[in-house]
């Protein structure tokens, strides 16, 4: 038994971890811009029906949302609020594609509709500042509910992710 638990702590000690990137990290909120500057009106989304401009003004809506600017109705569940938040949010897989969104924040339906390509970008820009640098409490997200700065840090760069992958950025 003595041995088993000296083998434990070599292998454990042996295995790196991933660093999680957040918005809270500065290196990583110049990485998601840099990617963000990437992307073009005329961009081909590689999945999806969202054009490039629809993408910017969903993201910027999400900000809207966090920062209690944008009412988006509640899909929330217990289970979603726990087990899907934790795999959301730390599983080391991708999202995956095609999730529906709350009707608020479609493009298609509830969302802001896309308004012209450069100011709705510097929109995005400035909200995601705003997000990265408030201090008060975010609103709670529609489907995983109430998270922590941290949680919703993380979140809010794995969204950006997920979109700008979406468009090749």
């Amino acid at each position: 038994m003595r041995h088993q638990k000296k083998q434990n702590v070599r292998l454990s000690s042996r295995v790196k971890s991933f660093p999680m990137k957040t918005l809270l990290s500065p290196g990583d909120r110049n990485e998601i811009l840099d990617r963000l500057a990437k992307v073009h009106p005329d961009s081909q989304p590689c999945w999806g029906t969202m054009s490039a401009h629809q993408m910017v003004c969903h993201l910027s809506d999400s900000f809207r949302a966090s920062l209690n600017e944008k009412y988006v109705s509640s899909s929330s569940t217990f289970l979603k609020r726990t087990l899907l938040r934790w795999v959301a949010l730390w599983g080391p897989l991708p999202w995956p594609r095609g999730v529906k969104t709350r009707p608020e924040m479609d493009q298609q339906q509830g969302g802001t509709p896309p308004a012209e390509f450069a100011s709705d970008l510097e929109t995005l820009r400035i909200l995601l500042e705003r997000f990265c640098t408030s201090e008060g409490e975010f609103a709670p997200h529609a489907m995983l509910g109430q998270m922590s700065r941290t949680e919703r840090m993380r979140h809010a760069y794995l969204h950006m992710d997920h979109h700008l992958r979406q468009f090749g950025a």
